[in-house]
């Protein structure tokens, strides 16, 4: 977690990291990487403070650190840090959240 003490996100960027794909089945065979679905969902791990509007205010960002949040199935920047992979999405490119 040290690297999200030196790496926050601005304006309305939110950083997540995507959930592992499921390469196996509840019955325990294995599944190729090629049959394997898009990941779509993710948990967020920093949040910039938001949007600011032409009058200078600040529109939060709707998700919080630690939410479960799908996305859509291409788009996102991608961010390496230590060693692990992140993407970068605006708060307005997120689909939505899942309730806890």
């Amino acid at each position: 977690m040290s690297a999200f003490k030196r790496f926050l996100p601005l304006f309305d960027r939110v950083l997540v990291e995507r959930l592992l794909p499921e390469i196996k089945t509840k019955g325990g065979i294995m599944i190729p990487e090629k049959a394997q679905g898009k990941v779509v969902q993710a948990t967020v791990v920093a949040c910039g403070p938001g949007a600011r509007t032409e009058a200078g205010t600040v529109v939060p960002v709707s998700v919080n650190v630690g939410d479960l949040v799908m996305l859509p199935e291409y788009g996102g920047t991608k961010v390496e840090l230590e060693k692990k992979e992140y993407y970068l999405f605006r708060d307005s490119d997120i689909l939505g959240k899942y309730e806890s």
